[in-house]
């Protein structure tokens, strides 16, 4: 499938199944599946702003809940199961022994910040909650931590979205073209902060790895 056919499959699902499909996609992407959660958030986001039938504010409800609630479910899976066997089975959720070790690192050094930042970032956006729990973080910080960045990104991405999309929408001449600019130059800053900040992370998670310092 092309990527254009991908986001005019995910607008589909998006306009057939409302907020429903916002949450459980994040859900499911937040308690570990490998799926497009946030690009469902920022195509519902888009298509608030430019077609009747979706009100952005319960977009973003519909985004805050699915992220809780699946971090949640995979942190309750995490520290039933434990550390040995997302280990042993995490490959099947694309989860490799070298990220599973990242992981392990990040949290060690950095604990609540890659619980608020990793909702962020692909990366750690699908199996931070599993980590937390498989490695015995504690449960009112994780909670903390989790339902805090889980409603900051939902307002980021859904708001953003949401303004891009009107921008889009009224594109037709110099002020309207200035406002696209404007939203799409806002987005992609505040975007590259958050990237910029999981590459530091990365980058020093890595470097520790190589260095065998933990």
């Amino acid at each position: 499938m092309q990527l254009g056919d991908f986001g005019s499959a995910l607008s589909d699902v998006v306009v057939h199944f409302g907020y429903g499909a916002v949450f459980v996609l994040i859900f499911l992407e937040s308690a570990g599946v490998p799926l497009p959660g946030e690009t469902a958030l920022v195509t519902a986001s888009v298509l608030a702003a430019t077609t009747e039938g979706l009100d952005i504010s319960l977009i973003i409800i519909a985004a805050a809940a699915g992220a809780i609630l699946g971090d949640n479910l995979g942190f309750w899976v995490g520290r039933r199961y434990g550390f040995d066997f997302l280990r042993r089975y995490g490959r099947y959720i694309r989860l490799s022994e070298d990220r599973i070790l990242i992981c392990q690192w990040l949290f060690r050094q950095y604990g609540g910040r890659v619980v608020f930042f990793g909702r962020f970032t692909a990366f750690l956006r699908t199996y931070a909650a599993l980590l937390a729990g498989a490695l015995n973080f504690p449960r009112g910080e994780f909670f903390f931590w989790n339902a805090s960045g889980g409603f900051v990104w939902a307002a980021f991405f859904g708001l953003g979205g949401h303004m891009f999309g009107h921008a889009v929408k009224f594109v037709a001449g110099p002020v309207s073209a200035a406002l696209l600019i404007c939203a799409v130059v806002g987005i992609g800053a505040l975007w590259w902060m958050f990237k910029r900040y999981e590459a530091q992370l990365l980058a020093k998670a890595a470097g520790s790895l190589a260095a065998n310092k933990w």
